[in-house]
């Protein structure tokens, strides 16, 4: 009987790290059933002559919970190489719901996760009540495999509506939770997840629900994750540098479950090196207390393109959690008068810590900006404009914004691109104590490119900076994350394994240009790009890209 799928002449990486070898590919029903030299035709044949074939690529960490409704192929991530993501984390999953809490949450997810409000209102139907009832919504109709984890935030609010964002919860709510909860994973949940990170606050400046959970409520819930085979926990429990407290809390809760647990986020440059140290020191902590704990780490730097209209990360400035929150005409109006402009800067300037960075006006790109009058400035940095121009920084920075009505994007220096940081990175990755990951791929639409962190991380580390050879990069794109999530059958080029498969070049593989696309429900942009040297992606044996 002939094969449905040949992939032919191809260097097979097939994501163990093994030395990739000349091999071809056969695939029937969806699933690898030969690899060398095939023995029979097929039906369609790939032609792979100088190109890598590898599993599929893996990601994590994504916020498609909502998007998977409007768009079934989840793009940009396919574009990438990637066939198999996962949802539902930080605690920002969309199901269970109950009719008063819909509009709650999508309001939240606006303000959060960065997901156009008009988006969420016409894209996405909220019919259901139950995560089962969203599981079936989705299944059979997405282009990659995806796998959503239960959400905390979710589940407090169905328990306790309103009162979830103002107070601990009683020990019945807490079991009230733990039913939803079961009632989740038992539907096809991946697993828990959860935010203490104070950058998370709602669309009233108010902390996201799982902010007010306490430590048994969290330890209650990941009890029951114990009891659900091949689950996972996932948790952001801070901003900076964490104390051997929220080490203790992550390991007791990886204990309490018996399951890994990643937090989110590690960044990586030669100039963090010694705070890098200190977090992955973390997983010692909480091995020593029955846990394994594992730091998600982005390969590549975790560039944001900010705004004043969402006021997303400026919002964790001191104070600005309220501002950020205002209707845009009340923030236009405080931006546009002198006292208005000097209490904000004050409450940036008196910000203490590592997150007083964000309030360095100076040191941000205008990378776009929409008012003809200020367009000449575009990609210059607003210190060397204001000097020029002999103005501060933050008034100038404010005149800019008013005349965009909010949405000029100013963007940090990028200085995670030298050979160095790629040195510390390659180490990280090599660490038993992180895991790569982190794009947010469906999170922060306007704001963030990391939806490519796939094809970065083989373009500079593997080609330009030749830090690791390809095939160590494709482990950790596909092995490694496949086994900590206890992905079965997926993650290998295996006979018998799913047909998860990614062909590209790699000698010119990488991210191509980011822009900005209007392709949203209600006309609303997003930030897009595709890929450079990825030819072919298949799911399940079916050609996709």
């Amino acid at each position: 009987m002939a094969l449905d799928l040949a992939i032919t002449g191809g260097i097979v990486v097939d994501g163990t790290g093994a030395v990739p070898q000349r091999a071809d590919v056969g695939v029937k029903d969806g699933r690898i059933v030969e690899i060398g030299e095939l023995s029979t035709s097929a039906t369609e044949t790939i032609d792979a002559t100088g190109l890598a074939v590898s599993p599929g690529f893996i990601d994590l960490h994504t916020h498609y919970d909502a998007q998977a409704f409007w768009d079934t192929t989840l793009s940009p991530s396919p574009m990438h190489g990637v066939t198999t993501v996962f949802g539902g984390n930080c605690g920002f999953t969309i199901a269970p719901l109950t009719p008063q809490d819909g509009d709650y949450l999508m309001r939240m997810l606006a303000r959060v996760e960065g997901m156009p409000l008009e988006s969420l209102q016409q894209g996405v139907p909220w019919n259901w009540s139950t995560t089962a009832e969203y599981l079936d919504a989705l299944d059979g109709t997405l282009l990659p495999n995806a796998g959503f984890l239960v959400g905390h935030s979710a589940l407090r609010r169905v328990v306790m509506h309103d009162e979830a964002n103002e107070r601990a919860a009683t020990p019945q709510e807490i079991e009230q939770m733990v039913v939803l909860l079961r009632a989740g994973l038992s539907a096809g949940g991946m697993g828990f997840s959860s935010t203490w990170s104070p950058s998370h606050n709602d669309h009233t400046g108010a902390p996201v629900p799982s902010r007010h959970a306490s430590r048994e409520e969290l330890l209650a819930l990941c009890s029951e994750v114990r009891h659900h085979a091949g689950t996972t926990l996932e948790f952001i429990p801070a901003v900076g540098e964490f104390s051997r407290e929220v080490f203790e809390l992550m390991g007791d809760m990886s204990a309490a479950a018996n399951r890994p647990l990643n937090w989110n986020l590690l960044q990586v440059y030669s100039q963090n090196w010694e705070l890098v140290q200190h977090q992955l020191a973390g997983f010692d902590i909480a091995a020593s207390r029955g846990g394994q704990v594992l730091a998600l780490t982005l390969p590549d730097t975790f560039r944001l393109r900010l705004n004043f209209k969402s006021g997303f990360i400026l919002d964790i400035l001191d104070g600005w959690d309220k501002l950020m929150s205002l209707p845009d005409e009340e923030k236009l109006t405080m931006m546009s008068t002198a006292d208005g402009r000097a209490r904000m800067n004050a409450m940036a300037q008196g910000t203490v810590g590592p997150t007083r960075s964000i309030g360095n006006w100076g040191g941000y790109i205008l990378l776009e900006i929409f008012n003809e009058k200020w367009k000449k400035y575009e990609g210059r940095i607003v210190g060397e404009v204001a000097q020029e121009l002999t103005v501060d920084p933050w008034d100038l920075l404010c005149d800019i914004v008013v005349a965009d009505r909010l949405l000029t994007v100013i963007a940090n220096q990028d200085r995670g691109q030298d050979r160095e940081t790629w040195d510390k990175r390659v180490q990280v990755w090599r660490d038993h104590r992180a895991v790569v990951g982190a794009s947010d791929a469906g999170a922060h639409l306007d704001m963030i490119d990391s939806y490519a962190f796939s094809t970065t991380m083989i373009a500079r580390a593997v080609r330009e900076h030749e830090l690791m050879p390809l095939e160590e990069a494709v482990y950790h794109l596909t092995d490694r994350p496949a086994r900590l999530y206890g992905i079965k059958g997926r993650g290998r080029i295996a006979t018998g394994w799913a047909a998860d498969i990614t062909v590209f070049d790699a000698a010119t593989i990488g991210p191509g240009p980011a822009q900005m696309r209007f392709d949203l429900p209600g006309g609303a942009g997003r930030v897009y790009g595709e890929s450079i040297g990825v030819e072919h992606v298949i799911v399940n044996g079916v050609p996709a890209v």
